[in-house]
């Protein structure tokens, strides 16, 4: 029978607690996940999330008009940068990332977070590899992707696309 240490310990493959760890971490996870944080901003949010996000990222902002929406892009000191588009309702109907990191994406996507994580985990335990992440769901839509130091990403609601705007235009 082969033995290795762990932390001091001789343990045999089959003397391991690796199932009760594992069961441990899931917990654990599902704990973190689950509990209730503060949500500061993001998609769906009203236009006021905007300023709560400059300040979570740390970054930059800056506007631009346009005919029908409004786009807030924040720059954060790593380099990332996160466009916020408002409707003229005041909603943010779409969020767009890129740059080195990837942002917050329990911030950025606010209340749609948990269905990001559960078609997350669908789409990973579907297939092998690495590969961009697609939602395709009613009520949000996401496409991310990158590798390390080059992230981009955009995640929409498609009922609250103003009138004439395409998702190609959310970048």
């Amino acid at each position: 029978m082969i033995t290795f240490p762990v932390n001091g310990w001789r343990i045999s493959p089959r003397q391991s607690n690796y199932p009760t760890l594992t069961l441990l971490a899931a917990i654990l996870a599902a704990v973190v996940l689950t509990t209730t944080l503060p949500a500061f901003a993001g998609l769906g949010e009203e236009l006021s999330s905007v300023q709560a996000d400059q300040v979570h990222i740390q970054g930059t902002l800056r506007t631009t008009q346009k005919p029908s929406y409004t786009i807030h892009e924040i720059q954060a000191p790593t380099g990332t940068v996160v466009r916020e588009y408002v409707s003229t309702s005041g909603k943010v109907f779409a969020v767009a990332w890129q740059g080195p990191w990837p942002p917050d994406m329990r911030q950025i996507l606010a209340s749609y977070f948990g269905q990001y994580l559960q078609a997350s985990e669908t789409q990973a335990n579907s297939r092998a590899g690495r590969r961009p992440l697609v939602i395709e769901q009613p009520g949000l839509a996401l496409q991310s992707g990158g590798h390390m130091r080059s992230f981009a990403g955009r995640a929409y609601i498609p009922e609250m696309l103003p009138q004439g705007i395409s998702a190609e235009a959310i970048r």
